[in-house]
């Protein structure tokens, strides 16, 4: 019983011992160089967070490191972080080491300290608001050439000082494949910019086209969004050198974001008109954003903080809004919800990243970019899927429009329509001084024809008449039908030779058109009557009774004939 006692008591300190050795060897294990050309994107370091800030190199080294991967996320606790790595060339000869530091266009500076067998070799200060200092910035990536020598042991200490959040990841790299890696450094963001400024140019267009709001807000939108990822992930940095204080500024560019989808949401949902309570939470939030917003004009740190309390908000209201809409039934709501929450759901794995609550993976560091990215293609179909609605509405009523002037079976304009437009018509000086005539048109014995073959054939005589009128009118010429077999036209800048023409000519195209139900044709005939326009006799009704009178006289003398209203009649 007692040796089997000491035989536990002694498998556990052994385990025991051999985590406290993995421990030690993970805190104090090397990196091993072995060769000139070499790539290390993933290996064992360790790091320390000085919270007062002013440690020295000396402190620094006293103090118990807590080991990582190369790559960290720490939160706005950290703002001066140190981090060790420990390298070992095993080979007889120099080799020249290149030490990345990706994320640096972000810090406030990063100052390389490089011990060689426990003595200060060399101390290198990159301060990213001094120019003179930026001897290893690459475009957005601070590179150092870190010569290690032949069978010695080196330990870097990279002291890492950011403005309010901090997150770096270090990398290590032969000569060749330094140069490799800064080549293809921001492809990915420059992809992701892209994509989003093709949908800004896109909504810019459909807004200076057609004035509505939701996409001058959308483009903003995307505007701020994708400023901010390219400030954000180092494009800009990369494009232009832009480093230091001066771009912690152009941070409050992720708070106009949420003000502008906001924005959005009242336009597309319609809230203000039709949603009183949805509207009045969405206003509240985006006034709120918008006083943080203008503040960080004033100290940016501070508005900064508040802004992970108000995008809290926001997700929280505009989610709130969007299951709203879809229980009202709101045929967009589903696909906004399906936009905004993969917005959200990047968005909070990037906030744990930003706040070291998250560890440092590529999805969740650029977590906002991506958020917005797939959002914008989600809301692209939205405002696709409101231009489809929009139209259909706009060609909806443009048939109403049709229905409202068009006779329905001759698709002549109406009665209503023809006095409507011609009153119009005549208002035009030129049109008086030219002079104008006026024709009405009544199919003969039409009693008789519905009584002899029937109201359907009748109709057919009406629709064949129609067809004459049309094919024989001219552009300019105003076509109505004006009432059961009577039509009328308005023939602007016309004489009295070329208005009597144009009535002939239809009269005369009708004869032997129809066949009754036995195939025997039947001389369909007109009757017309003409009258002037001119400045002298304006009035519409009073013309429409001269042709009118015209007409009769026709009709008189044995129908089938053209006459052209006198003062006689």
């Amino acid at each position: 019983m007692a040796f089997g006692f000491y035989s536990l008591r002694h498998v556990c300190l052994t385990l025991f011992f051999l985590f406290i050795s993995s421990v030690t060897f993970a805190e104090i294990s090397n990196v091993d160089i072995a060769s000139p050309d070499f790539v290390l994107e993933n290996f064992q370091m360790s790091y320390f967070v000085d919270i007062s800030e002013e440690m020295t190199l000396e402190d620094v080294q006293q103090q118990t490191f807590t080991p990582s991967t190369n790559s960290v996320s720490l939160g706005s606790k950290a703002k001066t972080t140190w981090a060790k790595i420990e390298l070992q060339n095993t080979t007889k000869t120099i080799i020249t080491a290149f030490l990345h530091h990706p994320y640096a266009y972000h810090n406030k500076s990063v100052v390389l300290y490089e011990v060689v067998d426990g003595r200060l070799a060399n101390t290198r200060i990159l301060d990213m608001d001094d120019p003179a200092s930026l001897t290893w910035m690459l475009k957005g990536v601070a590179a150092y050439d870190v010569h290690l020598p032949p069978k010695q042991h080196t330990t870097l200490y990279i002291k890492s000082v950011s403005f309010s959040h901090q997150w770096f990841s270090l990398d290590l790299y032969g000569e060749e494949q330094s140069r490799r890696a800064l080549l293809g450094q921001y492809t990915e963001i420059a992809l992701l910019v892209g994509m989003l400024l093709a949908l800004i140019i896109y909504n810019l267009s459909l807004f200076a086209f057609s004035a509505q709001k939701e996409h001058l807000f959308y483009a903003l939108y995307l505007i701020s969004g994708g400023f901010w990822s390219a400030l954000s992930y180092g494009l800009l940095a990369d494009l232009f050198e832009v480093y230091g204080s001066v771009t912690i500024n152009w941070h409050i560019s992720l708070g106009a974001m949420p003000v502008f989808l906001l924005l959005f949401m009242m336009e597309i949902f319609e809230t203000k008109k039709k949603y009183p309570i949805e509207h009045k939470a969405l206003a509240i939030t985006a006034t709120l954003i918008t006083l943080n917003f203008m503040y960080g004009a004033v100290d940016i740190i501070t508005s900064l903080k508040h802004s992970n309390m108000l995008a809290a908000i926001m997700m929280v209201v505009s989610l709130a809004v969007s299951v709203s809409m879809i229980i009202r039934r709101h045929p967009i709501a589903p696909f906004f919800l399906l936009g905004h929450s993969l917005f959200l759901i990047f968005s909070v794995k990037a906030l744990l990243f930003y706040s070291g609550r998250a560890d440092f993976t590529y999805i969740n560091s650029h977590g906002v970019g991506i958020g917005i990215l797939l959002e914008g293609l989600v809301l692209a179909f939205i405002i696709a899927y409101r231009i489809r609605t929009l139209e259909a509405i706009k060609a909806s009523q443009e048939q109403l429009k049709i229905q409202a002037t068009t006779d329905s079976m001759t698709q002549l304009f109406n009665r209503g329509y023809f006095n409507q437009q011609v009153r119009s018509l005549i208002n035009d000086s030129k049109c008086l001084e030219m002079g104008s005539y006026i024709a009405i048109i009544d199919i003969d014995f039409f009693k008789n024809i519905n009584d002899s073959y029937g109201h359907a054939f009748g109709d057919k005589a009406i629709i064949e008449t129609a067809r004459a009128i049309k094919e024989n009118s001219r552009g300019s010429d105003v076509v109505a039908r004006y009432g059961g077999e009577e039509f009328v036209i308005f023939m602007p800048e016309t004489t009295q030779c070329q208005a009597f023409e144009l009535a002939e000519k239809i009269r005369t195209s009708l004869k032997a058109t129809l066949y009754t139900d036995d195939h025997k044709p039947l001389n369909l005939t007109v009757s017309i009557g003409l009258c002037e326009i001119n400045d002298q006799e304006s009035d519409l009704d009073i013309c429409l009774n001269n042709a009118d009178k015209a007409l009769y006289i026709a009709k008189k003398q044995g129908k089938d004939q053209t006459k052209v209203y006198s003062e006689e009649m």
